[in-house]
């Protein structure tokens, strides 16, 4: 091949990838707006009350931030929003081991931090970050699951409670919950927690049909 013809080919072919990167570019571009929700007045405060109270010295974020306590992209997502709250504003009311601080986090700030958590949580990540690797909490055998059963899973119960080992710690440990309580305490308890533990940071249930709630407690009364 001739000098000329190698230098036609690199011109071409340069403009051809300087082309293709340009259309790349303004495709990707034209996307990036689509994949995050409406920035909000509210979800702009919670921003501030992020920064204010430093959250990233101990978070993450998208990706950003420290690594000494849970990456909050997703939190919305596992957490119910009282729960948040009240653990935002007292960490310890909720779980005696926290070892977040007492900010002094007003009821409001909470609120507009948390409406910014729910911004984050429906920016598309593209999977990130990963889903925990947590095996089924309720064991199944070959048999389907029982309508209590599905709604435990429904309802993420594990986010919050472990069961035989699996799931989360800030909630009580339900594994022998049917030997510790019985069924007028459980299902009154799904309905007004507050009522039954006034510094529960779990939400109502109270929105579920009366036959959910039997389903569930059912449930709850079989774990001996």
């Amino acid at each position: 091949m001739s000098n000329k013809a190698l230098r036609n080919l690199f011109a071409f072919g340069s403009l051809g990838f300087f082309v293709i990167f340009v259309i790349l570019t303004i495709d990707t571009m034209g996307k990036l707006d689509k994949r995050a929700p409406e920035i909000t007045e509210e979800v702009n405060l919670g921003k501030k009350v992020w920064h204010k109270y430093d959250c990233i010295g101990c978070h993450t974020i998208l990706g950003n931030g420290s690594y000494f306590a849970p990456d909050m992209t997703k939190i919305s997502e596992k957490k119910p929003k009282e729960y948040l709250k009240q653990f935002l504003m007292d960490p310890k009311s909720v779980n005696p081991k926290a070892s977040m601080p007492k900010f002094g986090i007003t009821s409001q700030e909470a609120d507009h931090l948390i409406a910014f958590l729910e911004w984050i949580s429906k920016v598309d990540t593209n999977g990130w970050p990963p889903k925990p690797l947590l095996a089924q909490a309720v064991a199944v055998t070959g048999a389907e699951l029982s309508p209590g059963q599905r709604l435990y899973q429904q309802l993420n119960c594990s986010a919050c409670h472990m069961l035989n080992g699996i799931g989360g710690t800030t909630g009580p440990d339900l594994t022998h919950v049917g030997s510790r309580r019985d069924r007028t305490w459980i299902l009154g308890h799904f309905k007004d927690p507050k009522a039954y533990v006034p510094n529960s940071a779990m939400p109502s249930y109270g929105h579920l049909s009366e036959k959910e709630l039997n389903e569930l407690t059912d449930f709850m009364i079989s774990l001996k």
